[in-house]
């Protein structure tokens, strides 16, 4: 397949994935069956981002041309793929980034988010049979060229093990963080509650920690997340609400919630599902420059950052981790 054949085939999924087929939508409700993390409002929402962030044509042949992408790259390489499972299609960019490109890849699927991939790999393959030749998916990778592999702190150990002699990708555990000033308006904060409750909070581009300056209202934040209240409807984020909040109180620890999200002052970046960190901050371009050099951080969200409301919407060039995908796969060659 030349670069043309890929972009084009490209472009006809994210035209599939915007449709109403009832296989389509079988498979969804399949997905939703698997993993109740992964609810239909947010597996269609990554489904929307990726097909009017990724897959739209112009867009596409913008970002293979700033990499001169060739028809086919010598040498043709295998680039293993481990996928996390923690938002729907979170591994889709990388499996992007490979097609794209050129190589071959092997993808091992994540347990929790399998059904959504595979069935998008199997519908390319009834429209070009030549796809496996460029796809295919196992357990174990072996004998692959190069490897992009994302997981926890814990896991990109046993990565850096079995894959540190060959090119790599290995990314670990990131979260993402909001600068306030206290002036937002009630659109910034509502867009806020989108950063991060999103996907339950469950990805590495949701907000999971505050820095407000000292005397900040939180009254109007705790008002604009009440758009997630609905969240209680869930029995696993409830049960995630209610063991956080016991353990604040038996620890006796200051906290504010809204009956559907909690506060608390923790130092942590990261935060458990259902609390939001915050900390208190003197001198914001002392801060911003102090969590720019913070490497668990993947987004700052805040004003002359990344927009309120847009931290779950990644572009092609906003890499994972920082690191540039497609420079990766092009330098293999």
């Amino acid at each position: 397949m030349n670069l043309q054949e890929r972009l084009k085939i490209a472009e006809k999924l994210g035209t599939y994935l915007l449709g109403e087929e009832e296989e389509w939508n079988n498979i969804k409700e399949k997905a939703e069956r698997e993993n109740a993390w992964f609810t239909k409002i947010f597996i269609d929402t990554a489904i929307y981002n990726i097909a009017t962030n990724f897959l739209n044509k112009r867009l596409m042949i913008g970002w293979a041309t700033s990499y001169e992408v060739k028809d086919t790259p010598n040498p043709q390489k295998n680039i293993g793929v481990v996928m996390a499972g923690n938002i729907p299609l979170v591994g889709f960019h990388d499996f992007l980034c490979v097609f794209i490109s050129g190589y071959r890849q092997t993808i091992k699927a994540s347990s929790k988010d399998s059904i959504l991939i595979r069935h998008l790999v199997t519908k390319l393959t009834e429209w070009d049979e030549r796809i496996p030749k460029y796809v295919t998916f196992e357990e174990n990778l072996k004998g692959c060229d190069a490897y992009i592999a994302t997981g926890s702190n814990n896991s990109s150990r046993y990565f850096d093990f079995y894959f540190g002699k060959y090119p790599n990708i290995i990314r670990k555990n990131r979260t993402s963080v909001a600068i306030l000033e206290g002036t937002e308006s009630e659109t910034d904060l509502a867009n806020l509650s989108d950063d991060i409750q999103m996907y339950f909070g469950l990805g590495c581009r949701n907000v999971t920690k505050l820095y407000v300056p000292e005397g900040y209202d939180f009254l109007p934040l705790l008002e604009a997340l009440k758009k997630y209240e609905f969240y209680f409807e869930f029995h696993k984020y409830k049960h995630n609400y209610d063991y956080q909040l016991a353990i604040l109180m038996m620890g006796r620890k200051f906290y504010m919630t809204n009956g559907s999200i909690i506060l608390a002052e923790e130092h942590a970046i990261f935060s458990p599902v259902s609390q939001v960190n915050y900390e208190f901050y003197d001198n914001r371009q002392e801060l911003t420059e102090k969590l720019t050099s913070n490497e668990s951080i993947q987004c700052m969200v805040g004003k002359g950052l990344i927009d309120f409301g847009c931290a779950q919407i990644p572009s092609l060039i906003d890499y994972a981790d920082g690191i540039d995908t497609m420079k990766f796969l092009i330098d293999l060659s």
